[in-house]
């Protein structure tokens, strides 16, 4: 039997849509498994700050479609010193707590699996991030949701490049993941996807667009990662618009325009599955797991696997869509 009685929730780095649904789903889980709950505000910063929330069913209705995170979130180098990470441990026992949900992406779960493995407090972690970037789940919370929000800028920029004969290029945001890039550049009909993956040189993207112009294509979309190694959309036009200016070029950043609004339905339901499963889990006594989803199954994988393993998410058919699909 376990003998967790109280768990902790906090959500860290970079807020995700989505986030809001899995607090809610963590917290009515654990009561009713008869345990409390405690939310920490602004992450491991609300740790060393004691901003600690006794939480009800009630403190998470009508949350499940915001954006964002009721519980705040902040980045905390104190925490990544032995002294912080130690006063940080006293306060959660302080307060009565046995074990963490953590819901964030790498940095998060890093910073609770180092936690548990000095203090020997059960941890889950949640991959709450829209980079999609965490080994161990096919889908991170949030990617769905900014995916659909890069495809809807895109129809509208569309709109605007058929009308005038212009070439944009989007820069979307997925740090060293090419994610929302190549899936966006597929839903949204894009002729070219700079991707953080491969390596994509200036004259090859040039002969491209070339081509295209030479097939009567009025109006292109170049989606751009904010990773990718030419150094973002700006820098990427500038270079195009030397070589070749057949269009009248713009760029648009899109930015944290991505990181928020309502969660998608996948996003909500992803979230209340995690949610649930990491409190099942620490409840018959895993630690330090991440939770994910694959093949639309729940599974756990070990942090120090989900964080040092080599991920590669770009589907070779998605890679090779993206040139057959935009003559």
């Amino acid at each position: 039997m376990s003998k967790i009685k109280k768990i902790g929730v906090f959500t860290s780095g970079g807020d995700s849509p989505g986030m809001n649904a899995c607090i809610r789903a963590v917290v009515r889980t654990a009561i009713f498994e008869g345990l409390e709950v405690v939310g920490i505000r602004q992450g491991y910063q609300g740790m060393l700050d004691r901003n600690f929330w006794d939480m009800t069913a009630r403190d998470v209705g009508n949350i499940i479609h915001l954006g964002g995170t009721i519980l705040k979130t902040a980045r905390c180098l104190e925490f990544k010193t032995p002294e912080g990470m130690s006063r940080a441990y006293e306060n959660l026992k302080s307060h009565g707590i046995d074990a963490l949900v953590a819901i964030g992406g790498d940095g998060t779960a890093t910073g609770a699996n180092l936690l548990s493995k000095k203090f020997g407090m059960p941890v889950m972690c949640i991959p709450g991030t829209i980079d999609n970037d965490l080994y161990g789940s096919d889908f991170t919370l949030g990617f769905d949701t900014a995916t659909n929000t890069v495809i809807e800028a895109i129809d509208k920029i569309r709109d605007t490049a058929a009308s005038h004969n212009r070439l944009f290029f989007i820069e979307v945001m997925g740090r060293d993941s090419g994610c929302i890039a190549l899936r966006a550049g597929i839903a949204g009909g894009a002729e070219a996807v700079l991707l953080p993956e491969r390596d994509t040189a200036i004259m090859e993207l040039i002969e491209k667009l070339s081509d295209q112009a030479n097939n009567k294509k009025t109006s292109i979309i170049v989606i751009v990662a904010e990773g990718d190694k030419n150094g973002g959309a700006y820098h990427v036009a500038e270079r195009v618009k030397e070589k070749f200016d057949f269009y009248d070029s713009k760029v648009t950043i899109l930015g944290h325009l991505q990181r928020g609004g309502s969660p998608s339905s996948f996003d909500r339901v992803l979230a209340s599955r995690l949610g649930f499963a990491a409190v099942k889990g620490l409840l018959k006594g895993k630690d330090r797991q991440m939770v994910g989803l694959r093949g639309n199954v729940i599974v756990l994988t070990p942090l120090e696997e989900a964080l040092n393993h080599p991920y590669f998410k770009l589907e070779e058919d998605l890679l090779e869509m993206i040139n057959v699909l935009s003559i």
